[in-house]
């Protein structure tokens, strides 16, 4: 990600441009807004911090054109102490933060990081809506065989089809984004406009703004005026505040008496599932979100979904890193169907990166990897694990799914590696739902 920095004054310019790249930031810099846009598009990776006062096209008028570009577009804007009205005027027609003069170079990288956070999350959020703007892509995101995935696909199937608001509930990690990305691509609004909110990363104002629209007209569509005919996802709902889930609930009754089109999905995250979510909103509010609802299941519920997730990330990382992918062993496979997994798909996929960054260096311990994980709390729902028939059974699926994306589905290959007869590698592949045309 890129910083581009804007102000028609060179001390400052190369000033923020130093202290950002000590930071670790990569900077561009530019003597004026003219000459920055030229290289600012839609897909720009990366933010932009601007002084207000610039000749030619100032700071106002060149946060305007961004917002005509991006809307989604994060700009911190500098000023003097003079001109922190004009600031929080910028503020309310888009920008992402202000900076007075003289300012702590401390919080402006600490601002930088946060709105560089919020850019790589649009950012990743678009890529993926093309991926899934046909709906082609769900089952192959959606990866797994325990029957809690093969219910949640069920479920993306039929509300896909309906039009009612759906409440998605789930752990942090659990893939909730992906699934309102699911829920959007397969049923007939695909194609049409699919806007994100996350309530969490913004202040109230902010917030107030990017979803209602601003007092007066300006250049950025509020987002449930961007989002009718198609999807508003809200993440973070049940941080809204009163006054934001007041002012929702009205939103949502004008839309429903004039006849506009929007579909809301919001995201609540939390261990306690539909019912934190209801203690957090007030209850017209929940009960309109809530019309119909996904609880998403946490890893350590999916059984042997672990290990088929592990051998995925672990082949795309081994092919990132350009190494051989890592294979768990016998313990470690039964040591990841135990673990509690407090961080869901994002810490299975921390490790596999972890494991393969080790595995070049030398021996990779998936065992000390998953103790550095521990966490204080232990779920209540792990039980007292499971019959050691079914953690072999798991392995030896693990194994042969392996050993076939290894050799590309060569049966002779896997038959040789394993020391296994042909009708009994076929029998167990049938017994474990692989099929050697997955691996061509």
């Amino acid at each position: 990600m890129k910083v581009v920095i804007v102000d028609d004054e060179q001390d400052m310019r190369q000033s923020i441009s130093q202290w950002l790249a000590l930071s670790g930031f990569e900077t561009e810099t530019y003597g004026s807004a003219e000459e920055a846009l030229k290289e600012i598009t839609s897909d720009f990776a990366g933010i932009v911090i601007s002084d207000i006062r610039m000749p030619g096209m100032d700071g106002m008028a060149f946060l305007k054109r961004l917002n005509s570009i991006d809307h989604s577009l994060p700009v911190i804007m500098i000023t003097g102490h003079g001109d922190v009205p004009m600031a929080v005027e910028a503020m309310r027609i888009g920008a992402f933060d202000f900076l007075e003069k003289p300012f702590d170079p401390e919080k402006m990288s600490s601002l930088a990081k946060r709105a560089i956070q919020a850019r790589r999350l649009t950012l990743d959020n678009r890529s993926l809506r093309r991926e899934l703007s046909d709906g082609t892509g769900i089952m192959r995101r959606l990866v797994g065989t325990s029957p809690a995935m093969e219910r949640l696909r069920e479920d993306i199937l039929d509300l896909g089809q309906a039009d009612g608001h759906v409440l998605i509930t789930g752990e942090t990690g659990t893939g909730k984004t992906l699934v309102a990305h699911a829920l959007h691509a397969v049923g007939p609004r695909a194609g049409k406009p699919f806007v994100t909110v996350t309530c969490g990363a913004q202040d109230e104002a902010q917030l107030r703004s990017l979803i209602f629209g601003a007092e007066e007209n300006d250049l950025a569509r509020p987002a449930l005026e961007a989002a009718r005919g198609g999807t508003l996802v809200l993440e973070d709902v049940e941080t809204l505040s009163d006054a934001l889930q007041a002012r929702l609930l009205s939103a949502l009754d004008e839309a429903q008496s004039a006849g506009r089109d929007l579909r809301i999905i919001a995201i609540c995250n939390g261990a306690e599932g539909a019912a934190g979510c209801e203690a957090a909103l007030r209850p017209d509010l929940f009960f309109r979100l809530a019309a119909m609802r996904i609880a998403l299941p946490p890893l350590r519920q999916r059984g042997e979904d672990v290990l088929t997730l592990f051998a995925q990330f672990a082949e795309n990382y081994a092919e990132e890193y350009g190494t051989d992918p890592i294979h768990p062993n016998a313990q470690e496979a039964a040591q990841m169907l135990q673990a509690p997994w407090p961080g869901n798909l994002r810490q299975l996929l921390n490790l596999a990166e972890r494991a393969t960054l080790q595995a070049r260096r030398g021996a990779a311990s998936i065992t000390a990897l998953l103790m550095n994980d521990t966490t204080e709390v232990v779920p209540q729902d792990m039980g007292e694990g499971k019959p050691l028939k079914e953690y072999v059974e798991a392995f030896e699926r693990m194994l042969i799914d392996n050993t076939m994306r290894r050799h590309r589905g060569s049966i002779a290959a896997v038959m040789e590696e394993l020391s296994l007869p042909r009708r009994t590698l076929n029998e167990k592949m049938a017994k474990y739902g692989l099929s050697r045309s997955d691996y061509l």
